[in-house]
């Protein structure tokens, strides 16, 4: 059980390069993050990330129209995965050989087209239920473009495509030979074609990259019918168009056939939307301050979704309402460092952007950006009490945070300038500490007053870490470059002070939770376990075959050799202090057994080739003379680039610009990890962004699966004969809405709570959206107590369960509860209304009628 943690999320990074694709019903979006891919639910209001890993970074996602839960993951190399979602499962492998520029299935989802250099391949798609030797079957291969193809679209028959190529043409090809049928070319643009469309069965538009968009017509009827006609019709251009931006460039376009919306995302962070034929501009709205490197709008055609490669943005707009549905981005530099909330719900992170980000561990969203540092972020802290955050920063600055109002309330700073690389914060909340790096001095604040209350001396080299003891008996631990771990007692007035040497130079450090232990990573790569009362030194663990990174790119020596440098940065306690975790300038997370001293379980962070250590053995074949291919600037694709990212525009002798500089790649490390409070999980800021790993797992097993064959006619017997249990989850394991109000109804008031309490949490939502549809007026039922009974049993027995997920699983179940309660409030209030009046107007009227008679 400790060491059964297994991925389950990614934070902190939302969008990296590649397309994004929303799901068939609008309601989800996939973007590619690094080399995994993450799904963005905006009714939710959550984010999952699929635990599969492609070889390198994704360059293109798609998704079929015809079976929601399939999708093709392509890599940058042309190595795809077919994916189930649903089952977070991977079917199949498949290399193109050649990088993919499109992938699209075809509207029944029996073919995928992808680019393939100058060619276009179609395969056939293969089968989710059959498990295959040999599953991608080559359907054809389309040859005539002159350069590389760009996009494919099909048509809605899906008996034709059309694709769009460098060569500055547009091919309309047909799925099968069809007699009397040759491809059309269209041609007319001074530009590379980025995309074509298809508007109706009489209209094609094209988008090149200098800013035209082209529509086209058939010249003279159409002598075949149906959807043939398209393949045989004389296509000419109908009308011609600009977008008119100078020096701007169309970088990515996509086009919405049910209300003819086309929308074009520029070089400059400016995107336009715009009403096909007639071409006027509807929208437009500069979101980014680099170009839109991918766009597409959702079924109904109200959202728009943008990704921007060169900041790590993620949009989804509304352009009817024009508000913003979804506006994430990570962290512009690496991660830094990580620490959890009291509750587990929140995690802080810091980097070298200068910000601190806010996450919400159970929807993976940011909640909040505090952009106050001016430097990059060395150390975060939560107070132990109340809501107040702590970070520490190069600027010399240590700032807290009231996370009720978002706010910097206190900003801590030194007398003379240093920068802080350590912090800690005093179990009550009163006194925070940070370490320097340059004067080598602890300075210590009061919180509520923010006056530097002591400087501690004593370190002669920076202070890497520093930690309060948890017990609360102000002991503040610190450890430094100069090979020595001090003990403080700051709340004496005797200052005293103990110091312990170790054989290296000490990096990190954590006190265990009942504050009777301390471990120490040091440069030599060891853990190094001290007494917290006695100051003895009890234990060591040797560490540096567990942490031996793989080789870099531009390494001379072994992976053996090269593990000599390596050693941890980062090492925290468990809940229970029975376990160590540690992290470091390397690929992997270790967990170590504090009793025994033996590593239970290493974690590898990434498998993303394109990432520096992630290989324990480099490919000779790669070495050229001018060094390692992989670090030479490949400038090949550079029609790619916009016209201002291939100027160089350095100063005479600077070599950021210089064309001939070797280019260098990240390296797969984590710099910090941290386990939650509550035991549960634990969060390692790595390259790749927050990753973290639960015990907790996503599916529930549901004992009731087996009880009952799956037909309406048992569901049936089983309600008639008072199982209303069996057959209520029955009734919802198929769907069908008149036999799950029969099911429902039929269920007695006195068993609702025996049935609530067995029920398992799998069905809580789709038992919270029956209730909301019986009780809306369309359904006519009359059974108000019985509805009412029925949410509050519901509450009672899964309050905790519901409160806790609020705002992501239950948020959209939980709006159409509160609209039926709304209608419901409003209905009896106007037929208590009308009722008041009627026996009013009787009361006054009764001595008339009684003087008459």
């Amino acid at each position: 059980m400790k060491s059964s943690y297994r991925f389950a999320n990614l934070c902190g990074t939302v969008y990296q390069q590649g397309n994004v694709v929303f799901s068939g019903d609008g309601n989800s979006l996939f973007s590619p993050v690094g080399n995994r891919l993450s799904v963005f639910h905006l009714v939710k209001n959550a984010s999952t990330t699929l635990p599969f890993e492609t070889r390198k970074p994704i360059a293109r996602v798609a998704i079929s129209p015809a079976n929601e839960n399939l999708a093709l993951v392509a890599d940058i190399d042309g190595r795809a995965l077919l994916v189930n979602i649903k089952h977070r499962a991977v079917l199949a492998h498949m290399n193109f050989k050649l990088p993919l520029r499109d992938a699209q299935f075809s509207p029944d989802g029996k073919y995928l087209a992808v680019t393939h250099g100058a060619q276009i391949q179609v395969w056939r798609t293969p089968s989710m239920l059959v498990r295959e030797f040999a599953p991608f079957v080559l359907h054809r291969t389309y040859v005539g473009h002159a350069d590389d193809v760009l996009s494919i679209t099909w048509a809605p028959s899906g008996l034709f495509f059309v694709s769009t190529s460098k060569d500055m043409t547009a091919r309309l090809f047909s799925l099968d030979p069809i007699e009397g049928f040759k491809p059309h070319t269209l041609t007319g643009h001074r530009d590379a074609v980025l995309r074509a469309f298809f508007g109706d069965k009489d209209t094609i538009y094209t988008v090149s990259r200098d800013g035209a968009c082209l529509t086209w017509k058939p010249k003279e009827d159409v002598q075949a019918d149906g959807d043939v006609a398209v393949g045989f019709a004389r296509w000419g251009v109908a009308s011609r168009n600009y977008f008119m931006r100078a020096n701007t460039q169309v970088v990515c376009t996509d086009f919405h056939a049910g209300t003819s919306r086309l929308v074009v995302g520029f070089s400059t962070g400016v995107f336009s939307l715009y009403d096909m034929p007639d071409f006027q501009e509807v929208h437009s709205l500069s979101i980014s301050q680099e170009k839109i490197t991918s766009v597409a709008i959702n079924r109904s055609g109200e959202w728009l979704a943008f990704g921007a490669q060169h900041l790590g943005q993620l949009l989804v707009w509304e352009w009817a309402s024009e508000s913003y549905i979804l506006k994430q981005q990570g962290h512009f530099y690496d991660m830094n460092t990580v620490a959890y909330a009291q509750d587990g719900q929140y995690a802080v992170t810091g980097g070298d952007d200068g910000k601190v980000k806010l996450w919400n561990t159970t929807s993976g969203f940011s909640t909040v950006t505090f952009s106050d540092h001016t430097a990059p972020v060395s150390a975060v802290e939560f107070a132990k009490q109340g809501t107040v955050l702590f970070s520490a920063s190069l600027d010399g600055t240590v700032r807290a945070y009231d996370l009720v109002r978002y706010r910097n309330f206190r900003t801590f700073t030194s007398p003379n300038p240093v920068q802080f690389v350590s912090l800690a914060v005093e179990p009550s909340g009163e006194v925070v500490c940070a370490g320097s790096s340059d004067s080598f001095d602890i300075y210590m604040w009061s919180v509520q007053t923010g006056k530097l209350l002591e400087i501690l001396s004593g370190h002669e080299a920076p202070v890497s870490a520093l930690s309060f003891s948890p017990s609360g008996s102000g002991l503040l631990a610190s450890t430094s470059w100069d090979r020595t771990v001090r003990l403080w007692e700051v709340f004496t007035r005797s200052g005293w002070t103990e110091s312990m040497s170790l054989n290296a130079e000490g990096l990190a450090m954590s006190f265990r939770p009942d504050g009777l232990e301390i471990c120490v990573a040091s440069l030599d790569g060891m853990l190094v376990f001290f007494d917290a009362k006695s100051n003895e030194q009890t234990g060591v663990i040797d560490c540096r075959r567990d942490i031996a990174g793989g080789r870099k790119m531009d390494d001379k020596i072994s992976r053996r050799n090269n593990a000599a440098g390596t050693a941890f940065t980062s090492v925290c306690y468990s809940a229970d202090g029975s376990c160590i975790l540690a992290g470091g300038n390397a690929n992997y997370v270790c967990l170590y057994d504090v009793r025994e001293r033996v590593l239970l379980k290493r974690w590898t962070l990434s498998l993303n080739l394109a990432l520096d250590g992630t290989q324990d053995r480099l490919d000779s074949r790669h070495m050229t003379e001018a060094g390692n291919i992989g670090l030479i600037n490949d400038l090949s694709d550079e029609d790619d680039l916009t016209l201002n990212e291939r100027m160089d525009k350095s100063l005479p002798g600077v070599q950021r610009g210089d064309l001939s500089k070797r280019s260098t790649r990240p390296m797969a490390r984590s710099k910090c990890v941290r386990f939650s409070p509550t035991g549960r999980s634990w969060a390692a800021a790595s390259t790749s962004g927050l990753l973290i790993y639960s015990l907790d797992e996503d599916t529930l097993f549901d004992p009731t699966d087996l009880d009952i064959e799956l037909t309406p006619q048992t569901v049936r017997a089983a309600s008639l004969q008072g199982n209303g249990l069996v057959a209520l989850v029955g009734a919802l394991r198929l769907g069908e809405k008149e036999l799950l109000a029969e099911v429902y109804e039929r269920i007695k008031v006195s068993e609702i709570p025996l049935v609530v309490r067995q029920l398992p949490r799998t069905y809580i939502v789709s038992v919270l959206e029956l209730i909301a549809a019986r009780m809306a007026p369309a359904s006519a039922s009359p059974h108000l107590e019985f509805h009412l009974t029925w949410l509050s049993t519901m509450f009672s027995v899964f309050g905790t369960e519901i409160r806790l997920h609020s705002s992501t699983t239950y948020a959209p179940v939980l709006r159409s509860v509160q609209m039926a309660l709304h209608e419901l409030r409003g209905n009896v209030k106007r037929i208590t209304d009308a009722n008041t009046a009627s026996m009013l107007y009787v009361w006054d009227s009764l001595p008339r009628a009684v003087e008459e008679i």
